[in-house]
């Protein structure tokens, strides 16, 4: 999987719609001094954020899966994109469109939607913690997206609307070697963690007891996964917008090639994320003349192969 993703990125620099609708030959990028320049400073800063992307949004859905044991949640879940989307909308109604603010309000508000989440979660009378702070993110990421709603009802219709809808849309357009520098550090060390920890998601997804008895400090553990899968999904979704589905269909792709075991599926789970991210990035920017937003097109792919899985008779559950 790692082969094929080291492969599909370097064939990845050459697809574009420069100077041909699809494949730019090595001898026409040897000798032609803006192709260079196109595939140094767009394309290559460009897949770059789209593997961080991938591998950040898949390894957060296969931790939140298995620590929560729900299926069916993703990064979004503790108001994290919601957040992230309002920080963004914010910045750009009320401050300024500039990258970094928006980028820096966007992380802000990505942890202020988990520790809204959480802090929801010890104040609820009911339930277990797990069905807490599941209602807990569920109500923070409605307020979130209310926030974004009355936001775009008062933005500048002409400028800034349409900043805050292409924004939500997610893409990858506007990237550069700036960007990427900034999101590096704390995708990186948000990635190491998981892939450190990745054999203790096994005993996390049992129960608090069984857990205990077994070595794991539940709380502690638990805070500083969630923490890491956290802070490298706020810092691609600052700069790429809200792109969908790749943290929730992912991770259950993994889990059917290479088993349940987080030590297996985790890592499988990041590199299948960023071959997908790379290639939905590929068909975006060069399947037609004007680029697609790359949230349409995880969301369409992700929801097919997601309706496939369920209409799989030989889906079995394992934990």
């Amino acid at each position: 999987m790692a082969g094929l993703l080291v492969l599909v990125f370097a064939l990845s620099l050459l697809v574009g719609r420069y100077p041909g609708p699809l494949l730019l030959s090595p001898e026409r990028f040897a000798h032609d001094e803006l192709a260079q320049r196109l595939v140094l400073n767009l394309r290559l800063p460009r897949l770059l954020t789209a593997v961080m992307l991938g591998m950040s949004l898949s390894a957060a859905g296969a931790v939140f899966q298995m620590i929560f044991g729900n299926p069916l949640v993703e990064p979004g879940f503790l108001g994290v994109s919601q957040g992230a989307a309002f920080g963004a909308a914010l910045s750009i109604v009320c401050l300024s469109s500039a990258a970094w603010l928006v980028q820096g309000s966007a992380a802000l508000f990505a942890f202020l939607g988990l520790a809204l989440s959480y802090l929801l979660a010890r104040r609820a009378r009911f339930g277990g913690w797990v069905l807490r702070l599941v209602l807990a993110g569920i109500a923070v990421s409605a307020l979130f997206s209310a926030g974004v709603g009355v936001l775009k009802y008062i933005a500048d219709p002409l400028r800034q609307l349409p900043e805050i809808t292409f924004w939500l849309l997610g893409g990858l357009w506007s990237i550069t070697w700036a960007q990427v520098r900034s999101i590096a550090p704390a995708v990186l060390v948000g990635l190491v963690v998981m892939y450190r920890m990745r054999w203790r998601l096994n005993l996390l997804s049992l129960d608090d007891t069984t857990a205990f008895s077994l070595g794991v400090a539940p709380g502690r553990e638990r805070a500083l996964l969630l923490t890491a899968a956290v802070a490298a999904t706020a810092a691609v979704v600052s700069v790429s917008g809200m792109v969908g589905w790749i943290g929730l269909i992912v991770p259950h792709m993994a889990r059917r090639l290479f088993g349940a075991d987080a030590r297996r599926a985790l890592p499988a789970a990041m590199l299948m994320g960023g071959l997908f991210a790379v290639l939905c990035d590929d068909v975006a920017r060069a399947l037609l003349a004007g680029e697609i937003p790359l949230g349409i097109l995880t969301s369409l792919i992700g929801a097919l192969f997601f309706i496939a899985m369920l209409m799989t008779r030989n889906i079995r559950a394992e934990r």
